[in-house]
């Protein structure tokens, strides 16, 4: 096994490169970076749970790694159920909000999912991008997750060669 990698150089540099590959087919430059998460309930976080942490983390590299602004991106959590309050803010509202604020054109990306799945497609790039259109922004770019990108192949040899060293 290996430890969570959620730090990881060759880890950021993955969604790093795929951010640029979508940035570059743009014509026009996203005003924002949102990194979407799966959510999980805020009394996680309150018991010591590190997964706020290391989504806060992960997003901070990754804004680094590209060089962008502070106020290039933000972190959201979405895929919230039941009554509980769960770790904020919500993308589904967020982006809303985004709109309000003169963002108008973004990029959406869901940085702990390996691959697209019901809730990177369905969520992100359905309700969360339905959710953005109908407070008045104007465009919507969702970049898919890593998948079987070249990068993502490379980040796992080069994190299970990290971890396998020495067991010879």
């Amino acid at each position: 096994t290996a430890p969570a990698y959620y730090d990881h150089p060759a880890y950021i540099g993955a969604p790093a490169q795929s951010v640029e590959r979508a940035y570059a087919g743009l014509e026009q430059r996203p005003d924002l970076l949102v990194t979407s998460y799966h959510g999980v309930p805020q009394r996680y976080l309150t018991e010591g749970d590190p997964y706020h942490c290391q989504c806060q983390k992960t997003s901070r590299l990754l804004r680094e790694k590209l060089g962008f602004a502070s106020d290039e991106m933000v972190v959201a959590f979405q895929s919230r159920f039941g009554p509980e309050e769960w770790l904020q803010p919500y993308t589904v509202e967020e982006v809303a909000r985004l709109v309000q604020g003169g963002k108008k054109r973004i990029a959406v990306l869901a940085p702990a999912f390996s691959s697209d799945c019901l809730e990177t497609l369905e969520e992100i790039d359905g309700e969360i991008r339905e959710s953005f259109l109908d407070a008045g922004g104007e465009e919507f770019t969702y970049i898919p997750c890593l998948n079987d990108d070249a990068a993502h192949i490379d980040m796992i040899e080069t994190i299970v060669e990290q971890e396998a060293a020495g067991w010879l």
